[in-house]
């Protein structure tokens, strides 16, 4: 049997054992190197974690991650139910668009998909229940757009990835942008034609509101959009690095918890300890997924496969279609970060040798990420949905379908369009 075989039916068997993503990553990469190599495993698993844990780049991740936690903990879903309500009511869908706008909100400082999709439906479900919205879109709606936490940068995906495969974290950011927005109007526009076809599943329209109670309702976001702007803009503008512009953030999100009365002592120490984990988490899998890239360049297999794709004479659409059904299986199996870690050192080479832009698809990936979201059996924003409404899996999942393939449309067209993710990086900062 050959290395790659050997390596990939370890990979599986740790995998089905139920073993740690991080320690399974870390005995392939052991195995590759100390079986199919002439060098010492320990040597280089030593060298291969502090080579990750001592990067700069790594400093953003958990104060992105902290910043979100902090906010998690605040009034803030609540603020932006209050403050969008009053502009979405003559909006064919009204009050449904709420969860494609205040997903793609806090995914601006959240960085989270299951984080995105619990903190707005915590507010939205029992809201929009209690004005008698149909309950399949509710929920439909919540589940899609609750992926954006991992797309609308700062993205905890998008550092992990840019890390992986050693790109810009800056540039990852700016490429997640018209992706998002791209997702957010096809989600929106789903849902006025929904509205438009089924008006006898739409609630009543509530009373009109002038414009100055709709710009006193939208006050308290300002805080929170004025700390999403700068830290974004300090980024893209060079005033700030990433791990600047991250610990701004942590300010930001301190000073903001704070005007609005929701920090305390225990919420900081929460917000710290789930910071904590999170980083903990993320950081031991990048290790050993540091690990694995090394032993497959020992191994070989990463430049073997390129050569193969490259004797295949595949198109690049073919190549794409084939590492997309790839992504769906994976999805049905693994979280996103572990997606990411797992087939970069295998798949960019090949990508790359295709023709393909790094940056472009580490927008693709995030992208077949959110689908697995929502793709069961661990499709996480399916679980959390089914906590939180006390609806089953299969209600849910039936429920997701159309955002399911909305989202591959905004696939497909970046894939044809490639420019949507790689034209705004270029234009703001050059080649």
């Amino acid at each position: 049997m050959s290395t790659s075989a050997l390596l990939i039916v370890l990979l599986l068997a740790l995998l089905a054992g139920g073993v740690w993503i991080a320690i399974t990553l870390g005995i392939v990469a052991w195995a590759g190197v100390a079986f199919f190599s002439s060098t010492r495993p320990e040597i280089n698993l030593f060298t291969s974690y502090w080579n990750t844990y001592s990067s700069l780049s790594l400093a953003s991740l958990p104060m992105f991650i902290w910043m979100g936690e902090i906010l998690y903990r605040t009034r803030l879903a609540e603020q932006m139910f209050a403050g969008l309500a009053p502009w979405l009511e003559r909006l064919p869908g009204r009050l449904l668009h709420v969860n494609v706008l205040g997903c793609g909100l806090f995914g601006a400082v959240s960085g989270s998909s299951a984080a995105t999709c619990a903190t707005i439906a915590k507010i939205s479900l029992p809201e929009l229940s209690k004005r008698g919205y149909d309950n399949g879109m509710m929920l439909g709606s919540l589940c899609g757009a609750g992926t954006l936490g991992i797309l609308v940068p700062p993205s905890i995906a998008m550092i992990v990835y840019a890390i992986a495969s050693d790109v810009s974290i800056i540039r990852m950011f700016i490429a997640g942008v018209l992706p998002a927005l791209l997702l957010m109007v096809l989600f929106s526009g789903y849902i006025v034609v929904w509205a438009l076809l089924h008006p006898d599943r739409m609630p009543a329209a509530g009373p009109r509101r002038s414009l100055g109670e709709k710009l006193r309702a939208s006050g308290q976001l300002i805080p929170v959009l004025l700390l999403i702007l700068f830290v974004f803009l300090s980024m893209v503008t060079g005033v700030a690095t990433a791990n600047e512009a991250s610990a701004f953030g942590v300010l930001g999100a301190l000073l903001v918890a704070w005007w609005g009365g929701s920090l305390s002592r225990k919420s900081l120490l929460d917000s710290l300890s789930g910071a904590l984990r999170m980083s903990c988490m993320i950081m031991f899998i990048l290790g050993a997924a540091s690990f694995l890239t090394v032993a497959m360049g020992f191994t070989g297999i990463p430049k073997a496969l390129s050569q193969w794709v490259v004797s295949l004479d595949l198109s690049p659409y073919m190549l794409i279609a084939v590492l997309t059904v790839i992504y769906l299986m994976l999805g049905c199996a693994l979280d996103g970060v572990s997606m990411i870690v797992l087939t970069t050192a295998v798949v960019l080479p090949m990508v790359q040798a295709a023709g393909f832009d790094p940056i472009w698809f580490g927008v693709y990936i995030i992208l077949m990420i959110e689908v697995a979201q929502i793709t069961p059996p661990v499709g996480f924003n399916l679980f959390v949905l089914q906590g939180m409404s006390g609806q089953s899996i299969l209600t849910i999942a039936r429920a997701s379908v159309p955002f399911f393939c909305l989202m591959m449309v905004c696939v497909a067209i970046i894939v044809v369009f490639p420019a949507v993710a790689t034209w705004l990086p270029q234009f703001v900062m050059g080649r």
